[in-house]
């Protein structure tokens, strides 16, 4: 169990762009990325575990292919050449996301203006880092060869975190044209690490009383909180654990989401959101580990100067094990801290078009007064803790029959400038799966891919009555 969950935490594979599902208002989830959005049903509840399924990863710089293909090339020289090609802007993330609980529904008000209550939980897993540009250069050639060379530590940059989430929000209409939405949010971590705020430098240069003199300015940190259970801990405690902290347990935080969505004419819609406004405070089972020092170590003296006054030389290598570890020590406090959670936006520009034609009249379908068709675009951006994570699709929606529709994308981001995406919702009845998966080009190959995203769900659909 312990591993598992280590390797859920840790493994570091996009971001949290879920294009085809935002502005998908035939999905009840969608309005978990845009409280604000239009919706057409009374109600629905989620299947529970089932509702929503999301799972995201992706990497720049290269992909598997470029590093394991079967193309007669030294293995040596493909992994020489993507440390080289690559910078300290690439970057690895992984996230995934897992419904355990949703439903909403419509609460009539004495304004005769009905809103929109929906709720639930969640669990998501997200992992971020940089690539350790310098890191990976000493680490392929070595010190030796690079005399006066000034390695900058401060590449390194990682962040993960395992949470649930308990939301409640509001989506009211305020008039034909405009309706806001607002969700509040109540964070629960279960493990977090984090090593963002690091600087500092290593360089080699000529000793005076040994070959080489290696300089250390050290201005490192790693916060850490929710990993002791893991230490000499048994299964049965380790569920316990983490079941305490998914319900609210953990650490906690707040945060709020806020949506709108506007047509100025029944042709054009224009919405935005943004995500995940609020923080964590980290308080509960915390480790808090810095290295600040500057220090000049010319490493082992060739010979041994105490060995002629009875020293052994067991006794001579402890000596220089512990002036060693004294030269890295590192400071360990359990000082609470608070982080913000990484803020996303969504926004989209969309044109209706095409209402229903009955063949037998060749009149509107007033059954359905929709438009058939949807096109438009629709921009991403997320706060990383060294840039700005973006994405820009265009989209166009298409209601094939009256439970059934399909969504597909063409995106552009860090990942990818050729990422098509596809999306499907059906029901049959009152019950709706829908499935979604980006990187369609890809799939020939997935080696050659940079990102994957795959997300599916069960709902049950409170239909209105006109429907």
């Amino acid at each position: 169990m312990k591993w598992l969950l280590i390797l859920g935490v840790f493994t570091t594979l996009q971001a949290q762009n879920k294009q085809l599902l935002y502005g998908f208002k035939d999905i009840p989830q969608q309005i978990l990325l845009n409280p604000g959005a239009q919706i057409d049903y009374r109600g629905f509840i989620g299947v529970p575990l089932l509702s929503q399924i999301h799972f995201n990863a992706g990497l720049t710089g290269f992909s598997a292919f470029d590093l394991f293909a079967n193309d007669g090339k030294d293995f040596n020289q493909k992994l020489s050449a993507i440390v080289y090609n690559m910078d300290a802007k690439d970057f690895f993330g992984f996230n995934q996301q897992l419904d355990i609980f949703s439903a909403g529904f419509t609460l009539k008000t004495p304004s005769e203006k009905p809103i929109f209550i929906s709720f639930g939980m969640y669990q998501e897993s997200d992992a971020f880092f940089y690539f350790p540009k310098d890191y990976a250069v000493l680490a392929y050639e070595g010190n030796h060869n690079n005399l006066n060379r000034r390695f900058n530590l401060g590449d390194l940059s990682v962040n993960a975190e395992v949470l649930s989430v308990f939301h409640v929000g509001i989506n009211k209409k305020i008039n034909p044209k405009l309706t806001l939405g607002l969700r509040g949010k109540l964070y629960s971590s279960i493990v977090q690490a984090s090593s963002t705020m690091n600087s500092g430098s290593f360089t080699t240069v000529e000793g005076a009383n040994n070959s080489l003199k290696h300089i250390f300015d050290l201005d490192m940190s790693l916060q850490i909180s929710g990993l002791s259970f893991l230490e000499n801990s048994n299964s049965t405690n380790e569920v316990d654990v983490i079941r305490k902290r998914l319900l609210l347990g953990g650490n906690l935080g707040v945060g709020i989401d806020l949506g709108f969505t506007y047509e100025p004419a029944p042709e054009w819609t224009v919405d935005a959101s943004l995500q995940d406004v609020g923080f964590i405070n980290y308080s509960k089972d915390v480790k808090n580990y810095i290295l600040n020092n500057y220090l000049e170590y010319e490493g082992i003296q060739p010979v041994f100067p105490e060995v002629v006054s009875g020293q052994t030389a067991q006794e001579y290598w402890d000596e220089v094990k512990n002036e060693f570890e004294d030269l890295f020590e590192i400071d360990s406090t359990s000082t609470s801290y608070t982080k913000w959670r990484p803020i996303r936006l969504n926004s989209s520009v969309g044109y209706n078009f095409g209402k229903k034609i009955l063949k037998e009249c060749n009149c509107l379908d007033k059954s359905d007064p929709t438009f058939q068709n949807r096109v438009g675009v629709h921009m991403f951006a997320m706060k990383r803790p060294n840039h700005l994570q973006w994405a820009l699709s265009a989209f166009y929606y298409r209601k094939l029959l009256k439970g059934l529709q399909i969504k597909a994308t063409y995106t552009v981001d860090t990942y990818s400038f050729k990422n098509v995406g596809l999306g499907v919702s059906t029901a049959l009845g009152p019950v709706q799966f829908y499935v979604m998966a980006d990187n369609l080009l890809d799939y020939q190959n997935l080696a050659k891919s940079q990102s994957v995203s795959l997300q599916l769900g069960f709902n049950y659909i409170f239909k209105n009555n006109e429907n």
